[in-house]
Formats: structure tokens, sequence, C-alpha cells
């Protein structure tokens, strides 16, 4: 069979069980004429045709499928399936989200995979991570701006953060830039009634952290005339959340000499100046200072970068969560909440929560959950499909031991 993969017997239980990615060391045969980044049929050992995938030799994730079942090109054309998933993604967000500024296209758990797009205001910035998608990447966004203006949303730019290094393993360039006419990149948005700038051509990602809306509106409502430290602030989004949730004061905390010139700036941009301080230390520095000056806090707030990006790691960042959630608990006031989170995806829900666990413990702490949360509903999570769910938040009520 002419372009086209067959796996090994016993193999491809990933995608049986509803995932999207088919590893090299799965696949018996490949019989392939076309280039990579092409599409290709993929059947099981048996000849069984499971589905429609982008090939790529070069790559360890070597198909990343597109359909079950369904044929491109027999029982439905590459064009009409664009048209279906785009329209899917958008009904979608419309129905659990707030669409002003929110992820729009989240690769995997949208089954176009690789692909990331992101809708802040009326830009749209895209992350393209693999070659096949790569080469859709153009048409998807046309009908997503198609789809768009059915519902009088006009999109005046696009701006292509394709940067990150994990496009090497794919045989592809970082590249970042305008997609058609330029325009200013630096955006004021909305969320939750937090006003920020964000700069889509420098920023983090494709500028801005888009997964954890929901989950500054709920620290939010604990801050009430609380004294709220927030470490890692970034740009200030949990710290401005806290503020206006009507926080007496907010220190946010961040390494970067960027991150605090931007926190500072969105604060000023919603009049929160008098009630917050912004501090440029690394934190794992900065608690310890805090704990032998004696400072105590109502509310800390952990939203650290991931402290693992591959499972080779998970022990070590494991040690990592611990120490950084026992220092914010050595600072907390008796009765006083913790929101805590880890953005890694091969940190488990049940490591992150043995290692907050075991933190308490040394702290001689106990702890209550408030809350357990994930990313937002724009940032769906696909079900057999690890790197669709990373995000783990908990907000927690800190007691001494009586």
């Amino acid at each position: 069979m002419e372009n086209s993969v067959k796996l090994k017997k016993g193999e491809g239980r990933t995608i049986k069980k509803g995932g999207l990615w088919i590893y090299d060391n799965e696949i018996a045969e490949e019989n392939i004429l076309t280039e990579n980044g092409d599409i290709v049929d993929v059947y099981d050992f048996d000849g069984f045709f499971l589905g429609n995938g982008f090939i790529n030799t070069n790559s360890h994730i070597r198909v990343r499928m597109l359909t079950r079942r369904t044929r491109i090109g027999q029982d439905i054309t590459l064009e009409e399936l664009i048209r279906i998933r785009v329209k899917n993604a958008w009904e979608y967000r419309k129905s659990v989200s707030d669409t002003s500024s929110f992820r729009l296209i989240f690769g995997e758990a949208d089954f176009l995979p690789g692909l990331v797009v992101d809708k802040f205001e009326d830009v749209l910035v895209v992350e393209s991570l693999a070659l096949g998608i790569d080469r859709l990447k153009n048409s998807i966004l046309d009908e997503l701006k198609r789809v768009l203006k059915e519902d009088n949303i006009n999109i005046r730019g696009i701006y292509e953060r394709s940067d990150a290094k994990v496009r090497l393993d794919e045989g592809l360039q970082r590249y970042k830039g305008f997609i058609g006419k330029e325009f200013d990149t630096k955006i004021q948005i909305t969320e939750n009634g937090v006003k920020y700038f964000v700069d889509v051509l420098d920023g983090q990602k494709t500028g801005f952290f888009l997964d954890q809306k929901y989950n500054r509106l709920a620290v939010s409502k604990i801050c009430k005339d609380k004294d709220v430290l927030d470490c890692f602030t970034h740009t200030g989004s949990f710290a401005l959340n806290a503020a206006k949730g009507g926080a007496a004061h907010v220190t946010a905390v961040d390494i970067s000499d960027l991150g605090i010139k931007q926190a500072r700036e969105n604060a000023e941009l919603n009049s929160f100046t008098s009630r917050m301080d912004f501090v440029c230390r690394d934190v794992f520095d900065y608690l310890p200072e805090l704990c032998r000056e004696g400072k105590k806090f109502d509310v800390v707030i952990l939203d650290p970068p991931a402290f693992t990006k591959s499972r080779d790691s998970v022990k070590n960042a494991s040690k990592g969560y611990k120490e950084i959630n026992l220092r914010a608990m050595k600072i907390l006031k008796n009765g006083g909440y913790l929101a805590t989170c880890s953005c890694s995806h091969f940190m488990t829900e049940e490591l992150f929560f043995n290692a907050v666990k075991s933190a308490a413990k040394d702290a001689h702490k106990r702890i209550r959950q408030v809350e357990y949360r994930t990313q937002g509903p724009d940032h769906p999570v696909l079900w057999d499909s690890d790197s669709s769910f990373y995000l783990k938040f908990f907000i927690l009520q800190v007691c001494d031991e009586l």
C-alpha cells in the first residue's frame, strides 16, 4: 500500500485509546512515496485502516493523526476537514469561555496536532510546532478569519510565534514574524475586568498565559482586605487580580527585570500602584529571607515556570515544588491561603499532590483544600492525550498544627 505506514503487532495502544501520536518505534513498515509533512494512511498490523496522519521521518513522533477511520480524499476532502475542525473549535469556545482573549486552537485537543492559535482582542497569534500542520497553517488561519467574521469579529492582524526549540526536532527552523500586514504588537486586552498590555512580539510563548484566566479569578475572590504575596508574577496577572479583588496590599516578585517592568506598567494601567510593590528577586532566595525577618502574609500565590520538561527530571522537579511550597507555608499566617500550581504535564496530579503534602508535613502545617482546578476550558483536556493536560492548581487553607 503506497503512502502508508503499518504498525507492529501490539503497538499503537495510544492512538487506539484516543491519542493522536504514533512513535517511530511502533511502526513495522513504511511505504512512503511522498515528502515529509504529507498525509499518509495508517494501518494496524493486520491491515485494518486506522485513519490518516502527517508523516515526518525526522521526528521521534513519526505520525500525528488527523482522522480516525476516515480517509482524506475519499470520505472527506482536506478542505472540508479543515472547515469542520475550525468551526467546531470556535463553536466550542463560544459555549465555554469569554471570547475577547482566549485560546482558539489548542493543537491535539482540537484535532489539529501541533498548532496553537491565541486571540488577543482583534489579533491572532499562531504557534506551529509540526511540519505537517505548518503546511496547512495559512489555510487554517484563512478559515478562522472567515468563521470569526460570520460572527462580526474582524481580525486586523496575525503574528507568528513559531520560535520554540521543539521545531528543530521536526526539521523546521525557529521563526517569528508577521503573517500579512504589520501592526503594533503591543496590544491592550481586558480579562476578568483587569487591563493588560500584551507583547506578542517578545512576550513569553504567544505573549500572555491565557490558561490561568479563571484560576486568577478564583484567587481574587479570597484576597479582599488581605496582604498578598505573588511569586513568579511574570507580567503581574495574579497580583493584579488580587488587587482587583480588593487586597489591602500586594507584593509582586519575579527574577526578570522585564517582567517586573511590565507588571508595574499593567498596575499603572489599572490604577493599582498605591496598593502594590514590585520586587525583582529570585523567589528561592527571597522567601527564606522573608521567613528570617518574620514576615507573614494572608495569601501566597505560587505560579512558577515548569520545573520539568522531561520525565528524566521529574524527581528533581518534585524536590523543587516541595521546597517552594514549604517556604511559602512558613510565611503564611495561621489560616492563610496558598494558591499553588504546576504547569508541567510530566508532573502528574499525584506527584504534585505528594510534593505539596510533604511540604506541609515538614512545615508542621495542616492543609484544607478549598479548590482544585486545571487549565481553562479554552485549553481543553483530550483524554488519552497526555500533552493536553498539564496545569494543576490548588487553593489551600494552611493552618498551624494544634
